[in-house]
Order: structure tokens, then sequence, then C-alpha cells
């Protein structure tokens, strides 16, 4: 499963990806805006960490994923207590 992360704190994109590892998912991790938001490919999982995320990154991250089948999840806390219930309630 391939998850995309935009948002969070710039110190945890390590631990964030050794989280996904550890539910065998491989984890794209975006804390600032960056030009490569704008390919974010097909992922299957959409994290967006609304509490440390610009509204135009938001929709610029939204617009790209529109029409395909990713799930978007919204969590206003950034924490990895709040990934793993996330992965645990998305992942097989």
């Amino acid at each position: 499963m391939s998850i995309v992360i935009v948002g969070g704190n710039e110190c945890m994109t390590r631990q964030y990806k050794n989280l996904c590892q550890a539910y065998r998912c491989k984890a794209k991790v975006y804390p600032l805006r960056t030009v490569a938001l704008k390919n974010l490919g097909r992922p299957d999982l959409l994290i967006l960490f609304t509490s440390t995320v610009s509204h135009t990154m938001v929709r610029c991250v939204l617009s790209n994923v529109k029409g395909q089948d990713t799930i978007i999840v919204r969590s206003h806390s950034s924490s990895l207590a709040a990934l793993k219930n996330i992965l645990e309630q998305h992942t097989p």
C-alpha cells in the first residue's frame, strides 16, 4: 500500500516512514511545500495533518488526487499515535 503524508513535523519524517514500514506500507512524507506536490502519483492513502498545512497546500494536493481512488484522511494532530490510529483503520 502506498501512502502520502502531507504536513506534520519536519523532524518526525523518519519516524513517520518507520511506522509505515512496520505496517508494510511505502510512504512519502512532505512536511513542507515543494514542487514534488504537483506529482504525487496515485497513492492508496493520503494523510493530511491539517494543523501544520496551509490552505493553499491542501487545495493543491486535493486537486492532484481528484478523480482517483485515493482514500483521504485528515487529522488535526500530527503525532505518531494519530498516525498509528489511521494506519490501523485503513491498512489490511
